[in-house]
């Protein structure tokens, strides 16, 4: 080694050093915050991920998200997001049930909301907890960091595969060898060099377990989703009425779907979430359809308080509820439905009408309409009506 060559090894050993030590610190700070899994790529890990976003939007995958299309430069490419950026930290937080949630499903009156919804929005449990670590983390490196929890147009699925968190099952959603299906993911972009891990293999093979069991067919392909076809997309994104022919194959599910993420086989090494906050509440277990259908605006609020539910709002949720009032025959829901023909949001006018044409007998449908007399000024309201007559 010549004279001139010595200090450049030094500093290199030095960097060297610092970035293991970064590394350890950061993964350290994740477990003390709950996090079950921390791995990190780098900006350039998703080269392909611009090629496949535009097709999937090209194809109208997305549905009525438009802003998937308003960002889709900044989605596809971190360094477009923030061209600072050096390294990406992915977390990863378990919540897996302490049982089959597909159970539910057999039970027509109660109001099946996926498992992630069950109690506090996970959003404000990571984000706080992120924040905390990026603190930490910033004050140590002397380094800037941004952290992001799916609200950003961050491709976090495909940044946590290649970061080693596990890998993208056929359903599209992350798959982790110790947790199954069932992780919540966050990010923490920073301008700090850090250690990075290598991508999981894809452990998929030949099972399509997730695929056979969506209700609606939303797989036009293995990998690829069509959200106007999810029953999670259409009750929580979906602004308006619902294809009326998808609506029977929702059964009683009101929020979410989780049928393609239950019956992947890695879940029998999935564990229950350890994290009080996003362990199912008993009133979100199986609650009454009848008393859901009941809830005003301000008792909405005051019951979901704390929940992702709250942000689709009360005329969202209920639109849901009298598409699994119709599908349930059960005739004790035929009243509640009835009050609801009067409701200010044309959503539930329109869903109250439908599932009301389910579950009596037309003659009996019939003389409603011609009792209740409806002078309707949306067009796809009285559309119902005249589907259903």
């Amino acid at each position: 080694m010549s004279a001139d060559e010595a200090p450049e090894r030094q500093t290199d050993d030095k960097a060297e050093r610092l970035r293991h030590r970064l590394t350890a610190f950061v993964r350290e700070e994740a477990s003390a915050q709950g996090f079950e899994l921390c791995r990190i790529t780098g900006p350039d890990g998703i080269p392909d991920a611009p090629t496949r976003l535009a097709a999937y939007i090209e194809a109208g995958y997305h549905g009525t998200m438009g802003w998937m299309e308003e960002t889709r430069e900044r989605r596809a490419d971190p360094k477009v997001l923030w061209g600072e950026v050096r390294s990406i930290v992915m977390f990863g937080m378990n919540y897996g049930p302490d049982e089959d949630p597909r159970h539910i499903l057999e039970k027509k009156d109660r109001a099946a909301i996926s498992v992630y919804a069950r109690n506090r929005d996970y959003h404000d449990i990571m984000k706080g907890r992120l924040k905390e670590i990026a603190t930490r983390f910033a004050a140590r490196a002397g380094a800037d960091v941004k952290v992001f929890v799916d609200t950003a147009p961050v491709m976090e699925k495909p940044l946590a595969a290649v970061a080693g968190l596990g890998w993208q099952g056929k359903h599209t959603n992350l798959v982790s060898r110790e947790y199954g299906s069932w992780l919540f993911l966050g990010s923490l972009f920073t301008t700090a060099e850090l250690d990075f891990d290598a991508p999981e293999v894809d452990h998929c093979g030949s099972c399509r377990a997730c695929l056979d069991a969506c209700p609606t067919a939303a797989f036009p392909a293995p990998y690829k989703i069509d959200a106007r076809r999810c029953i999670s997309y259409l009750t929580i994104e979906h602004k308006g009425m619902i294809d009326r022919a998808l609506r029977p194959a929702f059964g009683n599910r009101v929020y979410g779907c989780d049928d393609c993420l239950a019956a992947c086989p890695w879940n029998k090494f999935a564990e229950t979430a350890r994290e009080m906050k996003l362990k199912a509440r008993d009133d979100l277990r199986e609650p009454e359809i009848t008393h859901l259908l009941s809830l005003d605006d301000a008792a909405f609020r005051t019951f979901f308080s704390g929940s992702p539910v709250k942000r689709i709002g009360r005329n969202r949720f209920i639109r849901n509820l009298l598409i699994a009032a119709g599908n349930s025959a059960r005739s004790e829901l035929v009243e509640p439905c009835r009050r609801l023909l009067h409701d200010g949001a044309p959503e539930v006018r329109g869903m109250a009408v439908w599932a009301l044409s389910r579950l009596i007998d037309r003659d009996t449908f019939e003389a409603l309409q011609r009792g209740h007399r409806p002078q309707e000024q949306d067009p796809e309201v009285q559309a119902e009506w005249d589907f259903g007559r």
